[in-house]
């Protein structure tokens, strides 16, 4: 099938077997290697992507379905040489071990906190009408928990994701 996919920024036109798995074809076509390839069934989130500016496992799609939407991955994420204050949260705070996570990792976060700001509740957030939501490591954990870390890198990573957090704050 023909279709074209915004991927980054940039429009790909793009001729595909119409079974292709958005993550196989970042992966295997474009040379995106950013994102990575876990369990293949949508259970870990290495595979997460930013589509339309939600987070989503890109295992789980099918690439032709997804024209006409807008997709970031990891490599989509920084301005030139400037990093997305999530990546360099991440560097700043270690929050990776091996780092094949950390690419969903760092996505799923960068759309949590777009979540935040909407005012979307989470299992732990107390419902209160037009309260913001503190950003704990309970908080944090609850919004990140379709991310694994085999690593258990976790404290890091929540110290990363508060980290980027204030600096957007303040």
């Amino acid at each position: 099938m023909r279709c074209t996919l915004n991927i980054n920024g940039t429009d790909h036109p793009l001729l595909l077997d119409p079974r292709v798995t958005l993550l196989d074809l970042l992966r295997e076509h474009l040379k995106l290697s950013g994102t990575k390839k876990g369990c293949d069934h949508g259970q870990c989130g290495a595979c997460t992507v930013l589509m339309d500016g939600k987070r989503f496992n890109s295992c789980l799609a099918l690439a032709v379905v997804q024209q006409g939407r807008r997709i970031t991955t990891i490599e989509g994420l920084a301005t030139g040489e400037q990093l997305h204050p999530m990546q360099a949260a991440f560097l700043e705070q270690d929050g990776f071990q091996c780092g094949y996570c950390t690419p969903g990792q760092i996505c799923s976060a960068v759309a949590m906190l777009d979540e935040v700001r909407a005012g979307s509740p989470s299992f732990v957030t107390a419902v209160k009408a037009q309260q913001p939501v503190d950003l704990s490591e309970h908080e944090i954990r609850e919004r990140m928990s379709g991310n694994l870390c085999r690593c258990g890198a976790y404290p890091n990573i929540v110290r990363a994701v508060q980290q980027a957090w204030r600096k957007e704050k303040a």
